[in-house]
């Protein structure tokens, strides 16, 4: 294709080219790749279609450079050569294992903090010595029980002394750029907990005040509870905890969120793909327990979830991208468009409007609207966390909890 005009120029002597480029693949890539070479025809003149399909023997690298310097991976529009840690992983991916499922041989059980384990898992089931085994976090070796890698990141005794970049840094920025740090916090508390201490974070920074009626505190967050928990877990979830140099970071900024964590998308994933609901998870023995304990749900619906929770509230959909080993995701403030309402939930909101700042309970709005007092508490939920509607009360279980629109409090 020709620079500039896009022109698609074709091979005059296609036959000849073909054999070239099957030598040069060959000559030039260890071990030997075999890719599909096609001469398809193209209006006036022939064209080159070259398919590389996921080999059995990668990683592949220039048999020139050798294997360490030699390996090279795409992020983006640029070629960037794999360090040793990448190099590793693309091992480990080709061996179907991950890294978090490795032995630690050098450690024997007492490595796991029991009793914090058990305490996370009570709501759940009882853990016992077997539950380790089967969850993946000690694994049998050499005749002994050790824990794996993924024991030690969840409830290791010493689990940053192996892994010190395993921790959460949350930072509030002032303006849009990284010059003024207003606030920040090391999250160091074992990862099934850290999410939500990041998260309380971020709620003490994304609050504001409304005023409906006597003066109240009204806390509403600027993005979705649901997407900003999404985001965090999946970062921990699908860190690369083999790299180092650098922990989680999470940054609040005037005008967006970012959740950063070290690692490229697994290999054959592309941002395209987990927009669609795929999902390669990376720390298998992490993805088990978090979602035995309720954190995630089915692997692959995170960035769904997050999107919807975006687009329900009229912000942009997540900005996912790869920048140098790390991957990020970006929330955007910046409303787009009006949350889409239903028949139902623009039912609501009448009932609202038409008490004159006045609020409604759950029971008197389910009376006006003709729904049931469970379907309208749920539907009033969703209302709330779109920003539509200003919830009045100490609790869940405050019997004078009403309801407001959003626009009252203005």
């Amino acid at each position: 294709m020709e620079d500039g005009t896009r022109k698609v120029a074709g091979i005059r002597n296609v036959l000849a080219e073909e054999e070239r480029l099957a030598n040069l693949i060959a000559d030039s890539i260890t071990p030997k790749l075999v890719p599909s070479i096609e001469v398809l025809p193209w209006r006036k003149t022939q064209v080159l279609a070259v398919e590389v399909y996921p080999s059995s023997n990668r990683p592949h690298y220039l048999t020139r450079l050798g294997p360490e310097q030699g390996l090279f991976v795409r992020v983006g529009s640029t070629n960037r050569r794999a360090d040793s840690f990448l190099i590793e992983e693309m091992r480990r991916y080709n061996r179907i294992s991950s890294f978090d499922e490795q032995p630690m041989p050098q450690l024997n059980s007492e490595g796991i903090d029991f009793r914090a384990a058990s305490e996370f898992f009570k709501p759940a089931r009882k853990l016992t010595a077997h539950g380790l085994q089967t969850l993946k976090l000690t694994a049998a070796y050499q005749g002994k029980t050790v824990p794996t890698v993924g024991g030690i990141l969840l409830f290791g005794s010493d689990r940053l002394n192996y892994f010190p970049d395993a921790w959460i840094q949350v930072g509030r920025f002032a303006g849009r750029d990284r010059r003024r740090l207003v606030d920040s916090k090391e999250v160091r508390s074992y990862l099934p907990a850290a999410a939500e201490e990041a998260i309380g974070f971020l709620q003490k920074h994304m609050t504001r005040e409304a005023v409906i009626g006597p003066v109240k505190r009204v806390d509403q967050w600027t993005y979705p509870v649901v997407a900003v928990r999404e985001a965090i877990m999946n970062a921990i979830v699908h860190a690369d905890y083999a790299q180092q140099g650098a922990p989680i970071r999470v940054a609040l900024f005037d005008d967006r969120l970012e959740v950063e964590n070290p690692g490229l998308l697994p290999f054959g994933l592309t941002i395209e793909d987990i927009r669609k609901g795929v999902s390669k998870l990376r720390n298998r023995v992490l993805g088990r327990v978090f979602q035995e304990l309720g954190l995630i749900e089915h692997w692959g619906s995170g960035i769904q979830r997050m999107t919807a929770a975006c687009q329900d509230r009229g912000l942009a959909a997540p900005h996912f991208e790869e920048i140098g080993t790390h991957f990020r995701v970006t929330l955007s403030s910046k409303r787009i468009h009006e949350p889409p309402t239903d028949s139902r939930d623009q039912a609501i909101l009448s009932a609202l409007a038409a008490s004159g700042g006045q609020g409604r309970s759950t029971a008197r709005i389910a009376k006006e609207i003709g729904m049931s007092p469970r379907a309208t508490r749920t539907r009033l939920a969703s209302l709330v966390e779109r920003g539509l509607v200003v919830e009045i009360g100490s609790g869940p279980q405050d019997p004078h909890r009403r309801y407001h629109s959003a626009s009252d409090s203005a």
